[in-house]
């Protein structure tokens, strides 16, 4: 049945839960944001896969009051669809941001931010694989965002020379388009908090290996208020608080107008970097940014 709301409810509920939508998109991309600026300033500190082990342990804790239980009324719904769950794990909490970590290692947090911005360029050329047709419009804003993020690694760190770890963002971009183009065919009836729990708990138990393996070879790191915080924020608010805020965002305004706002990351990790780690943004980066980001809404614009 459709509801028709009348005139008087238009100026006032429909604009306030609007712009209510658009706050919690801009709050989950800060944060999202802010968790490229910390894989940058522990890369001196915390090897990149016990980074993102912890993370993903702060998480899991933080997210089982919410997802353990209906995680376990769905159990056996789980079972029946546990290899997609299985991918889904290994590509969004296993891989994708110990790849992350991998490539702050060598890469300033503003080129990671602009790199990942390419990521639905990278699940556009997934969906034309597909099948799917793109449009003229389309192909244009993903060679243009192409070409940015090709002269950025060419620039290199801070316009200096290649970088290894713009590579390493290059397939953690891979690796979360990939991750992004699964969750299409996440089962209806598989509750969000279950899915993002499970996910959790085995993302982290994939990284077990990993995680032994690096505490042989370099050893564990000092648990200090500099590493320790840092992991929680990305625990807690990169992996929890911007999960919830962006899937109420997109049921508020809807996915087309909660991304638009996603598209200012870049800007974003640049600012934080600039204020937080102290690095500077060249001519280059700025170059890259407006060939990425115009490529990227391009296509964006052409796909509505």
């Amino acid at each position: 049945m459709t509801v028709v709301l009348p005139r008087t409810a238009t100026p006032t509920a429909l604009p306030k839960a609007a712009a209510l939508g658009i706050a919690l998109a801009a709050l989950a991309t800060l944060v999202w944001s802010g968790s490229f600026v910390t894989s940058r300033a522990l890369h001196d500190s915390v090897p990149p896969v016990q980074h993102a082990f912890w993370r993903w342990m702060v998480a899991l804790v933080a997210v089982a009051p919410f997802g353990a239980r209906q995680a376990w009324r769905q159990r056996k719904l789980i079972r029946r669809h546990l290899g997609f769950v299985l991918l889904a794990s290994l590509l969004g909490i296993t891989t994708y941001n110990t790849l992350v970590n991998q490539a702050g290692l060598t890469t300033p947090a503003a080129n990671m931010g602009m790199i990942m911005a390419a990521s639905p360029v990278l699940i556009a050329v997934f969906e034309r694989v597909a099948g799917v047709r793109l449009g003229a419009r389309r192909v244009l804003g993903l060679l243009t965002a192409c070409a940015g993020v090709v002269l950025l690694i060419g620039g290199g760190t801070g316009g200096g020379g290649f970088a290894a770890g713009d590579l390493w963002m290059v397939a953690a971009a891979c690796c979360f388009a990939s991750y992004s183009g699964l969750l299409r065919r996440k089962p209806a009836e598989l509750g969000g908090t279950a899915f993002l729990f499970t996910t959790f708990l085995l993302g982290t138990a994939l990284l077990l290996p990993a995680q032994g393996m690096s505490l042989v070879v370099q050893g564990g790191f000092d648990p200090t208020p500099g590493t320790v915080l840092p992991i929680l924020y990305v625990g807690v608010a990169s992996s929890a608080v911007a999960f919830f805020a962006w899937n109420r965002a997109i049921a508020l305004v809807g996915a087309s107008r909660a991304g638009v706002v996603y598209y200012l990351q870049p800007l974003c990790v640049a600012l934080l970097s600039w204020a937080v780690l102290g690095e500077a943004i060249g001519w280059t980066q700025v170059l890259c940014m407006a060939l990425i980001l115009g490529g990227v809404v391009l296509g964006a614009a052409a796909r509505r």
